[in-house]
């Protein structure tokens, strides 16, 4: 067969294939997503390092002042009139106490803004009375002296009654009173914001009768922040 020209004259070629570099998904990398993943991580640090360093002040705080429980103790009550009506759900009463207050702390100083103490039988209250306000210093004791004298509405059921009943043949009645509080504790000079912590004292007391005196069993009270 006679060569024409050194023509190819057999099966056709296919073109060369072109390559193309595909980048890995991983690699790219949207500009506003890599901001807000590093502005998050970011935040988390600061937040995270906030936390400890409050840790650390907090503690070093409590190993400084080594804080301890303010005592509150009814040391002794005088009960010389406690009537109730049941023709008009009166209760007359003439109830004195005392009180002591013991602040253990050597760094720590308290303010009392305000005091309202409440008597309260079998769960009606019948008198209040607003204490005046006072700082207490670091370990200190001070006294309180709550009186209720008076009469006022007090609506018992049939059950109260018959507690009532029970306690004026005995010649002693159980009692409780509250105290309602705002203060401020004083840390050097540093003063903090109000808190209002509630104090609970349950007691027995003693229907004092043509003035013989009675023994008072001193009651320690309930601290409630």
């Amino acid at each position: 067969m006679s060569n024409l020209n050194g023509a190819y004259y057999g099966p056709s070629i296919p073109p060369p294939s072109k390559s193309y570099h595909r980048h890995g998904r991983g690699s790219s990398c949207n500009p506003c997503s890599c901001l807000f993943g590093c502005l998050c991580n970011c935040i988390f640090r600061v937040i995270f390092t906030i936390l400890i360093v409050l840790g650390v002040i907090a503690l070093v705080l409590w190993l400084v002042l080594r804080p301890n429980k303010v005592n509150f103790y009814v040391t002794d009550a005088t009960l010389t009139q406690f009537d109730y009506s049941t023709t008009n759900n009166t209760l007359y009463y003439d109830l004195a106490l005392n009180m002591t207050i013991r602040n253990p702390n050597k760094r720590i100083g308290i303010y009392y803004d305000s005091i309202e103490a409440r008597g309260m039988y079998q769960g009606q209250r019948f008198a209040s009375q607003n204490l005046e306000r006072f700082y207490q210093g670091h370990k200190n004791t001070s006294y309180l002296h709550p009186v209720f004298k008076g009469q006022n509405l007090v609506l018992l059921g049939d059950r109260e009654k018959t507690n009532y009943n029970n306690e004026k043949n005995l010649g002693i009645y159980e009692m409780e009173m509250k105290l309602y509080m705002r203060i401020r504790l004083k840390i050097g000079w540093i003063k903090t914001h109000k808190i209002k912590p509630k104090i609970e004292c349950d007691f027995k007391v003693p229907l004092e009768a043509n003035g013989r005196s009675v023994n008072f069993e001193e009651t320690r009270c309930h601290l409630d922040w």
